[in-house]
């Protein structure tokens, strides 16, 4: 194996230390390179506002709770309801919001034994009445 320099003497021995000058050069290019770019990353403009008291806007949406039992009966905030009476009753639901953000809520509850059809069908005439706010309400561990 060949080490060392270009000289034809047979005993130069192998370069046993590192040069670190190669790696000091690139850590000050790289510090150079952060130091100039940090400012550029703030987006913040300064700007003295004015100060106001109000009181915060909060707009309650409306919260509807259904419930699939594990024999496929829905519950309507706790009250029994057929199929295409729960339709109809989302149908209501919708038209009865003005804009998006009045839209209610749907907290879907479901058993862990519920057939998933069940649970598709309600989740279909939700999307056909208009209703795209849908959460699952399930229990922590």
């Amino acid at each position: 194996m060949a080490f060392g320099g270009f000289n034809k003497s047979g005993n130069s021995a192998p370069m046993a230390e590192i040069n670190m000058v190669p790696m000091i050069d690139v850590m000050l290019v790289l510090l150079v390179i952060f130091i100039l770019t940090a400012p550029l990353l703030t987006h913040a403009v300064k700007v003295d506002l004015p100060h106001a008291s109000s009181q915060e806007n909060r707009i309650e949406a409306k919260r509807v709770d259904i419930s699939i039992t594990p024999d496929s009966t829905i519950y309507w905030d706790g009250e029994k309801v057929a199929e295409d009476q729960l339709e109809q009753r989302m149908q209501a639901a919708a038209k009865g919001a003005t804009d998006a953000a009045s839209m209610p809520e749907i907290h879907l509850r479901a058993d862990k034994t519920t057939p998933y059809e069940a649970v598709a069908k309600t989740m279909a005439s939700a999307a056909k009445a208009g209703l795209t706010k849908i959460a699952f309400v399930s229990q922590p561990d």
